[in-house]
């Protein structure tokens, strides 16, 4: 299956935030949306759905068919087969974070690596927790969690730690040996991981996803939030799934009442089940083109931009940029003005983000190339 391009009127014809929010000659390379049209299961799943009505209130959990198909393609692609029973579909990912945050966890700290995606920086705050970041050294080799400070921070008293896996925004997919040393870190410690799960299918060859919850001994501490939307494009249409670690976990979460967790939509149930069951080349096409969008990038700054580190890219389509090099105050807001390319501020990502920048990959090799030449002309003279 190929993909299919859309050219920049049919993009901002979509309507979606990321070719509407800023004026027409700005290049978008910010918010983690792709330039590709709709995979067809997906669209063809919808279009069925609206034929027959099927826009009421969501059914229940097992009737929808996502948490079976959930499992049976986590199982298929990566080894990891939660029991279907222990998935609780939910809005998004973050509503799922906080609905964990709030019911399953202690009322201590949490532990935030950083840079972290920006809504992690908010929801802590939002739970009524505070927040201990953790950030990553900038010159380090390797993006790596820090088990000394994570270990500390528990020691402290922290009893929960906000995991991106994979990594965004390092484009990190954590080995095994590292998710077991996090593990027993975390078991030490009696403490708790939500491991936010959402770019584990946008992992790129040559690497591999281990689920955190498929470690010996880390299910019953841990849990999951997975969804379609990063890696099938359909953010908008509102379904993640909450893979609980134990039983006691889904019973305090069944507990809930329906105004706890509500969000979820009909068609975002249509949509994940799709994609799941019949998404697979679609996706497999699209981690082709990243991965050639990774290397074209890779060339690119190398070329029009010496100096300037782009993070090894294992997962995601949001490369890491550090651009200190250039001096600037602002790499992104230079970018912006005088590039006229939108790219995402990594001071915004807390602690260590600063004089970095994300740029998005899911896009034509021609705008990837484009927003470097943008990029070079915003960064080339930073006086």
């Amino acid at each position: 299956m190929s993909l299919v391009d859309l050219t920049d009127e049919q993009l901002r014809a979509r309507g979606s935030i990321k070719w509407t929010f800023a004026a027409a000659d700005v290049l978008p390379a910010w918010v983690a949306e792709m330039d590709f049209a709709l995979a067809e299961p997906i669209s063809a799943a919808l279009h069925d759905a609206v034929d027959r009505g099927d826009v009421g209130y969501p059914a229940l959990d097992e009737a929808t068919g996502v948490p079976e198909a959930l499992a049976t393609f986590a199982g298929e692609r990566w080894g990891w087969s939660p029991d279907p029973a222990s998935v609780v579909l939910t809005g998004d990912v973050m509503a799922g974070v906080r609905l964990a945050l709030e019911t399953l966890c202690e009322d201590a700290p949490v532990v935030v690596p950083t840079p972290a995606y920006m809504p992690f920086l908010d929801v802590v705050p939002l739970s009524g927790r505070q927040m201990v970041t953790i950030p990553l050294d900038p010159d380090a080799d390797r993006a790596t969690l820090d088990l000394d400070r994570v270990e500390a921070a528990f020691s402290d008293g922290a009893r929960t730690l906000l995991l991106s896996n994979p990594h965004n925004p390092w484009g990190r997919a954590f080995t095994r040996a590292e998710l077991e040393a996090l593990r027993d870190v975390v078991a030490r410690h009696g403490a708790r991981v939500i491991s936010d799960e959402i770019h584990a299918p946008l992992v790129l060859p040559g690497h591999t996803h281990i689920a955190y919850a498929s470690l010996d001994g880390a299910a019953e501490h841990t849990t999951t939030l997975m969804s379609a939307s990063k890696a099938w494009n359909v953010p908008g249409l509102k379904s993640a799934q909450l893979v609980a670690g134990s039983r006691a976990d889904l019973r305090a979460l069944r507990a809930l009442p329906p105004v706890a967790n509500h969000g979820s939509s009909p068609l975002g149930h249509v949509a994940a089940r799709a994609a799941y069951r019949e998404g697979l080349p679609w996706l497999s096409a699209v981690l082709q083109r990243l991965e050639a969008n990774r290397a074209l990038l890779v060339d690119l700054v190398a070329q029009e931009l010496p100096g300037v580190r782009m993070r090894a890219l294992e997962a995601t389509y949001l490369a890491w940029l550090d651009a200190r090099c250039t001096g600037l105050a602002n790499p992104a807001g230079a970018a912006l003005e005088r590039g006229r390319v939108l790219v995402n501020d990594g001071a915004t990502f807390g602690p260590g983000g600063q004089g970095h920048v994300r740029v998005n990959l899911a896009t034509s090799p021609e705008r990837v190339a484009e927003v470097v030449r943008r990029l070079t002309k915003a960064w080339g003279d930073p006086a």
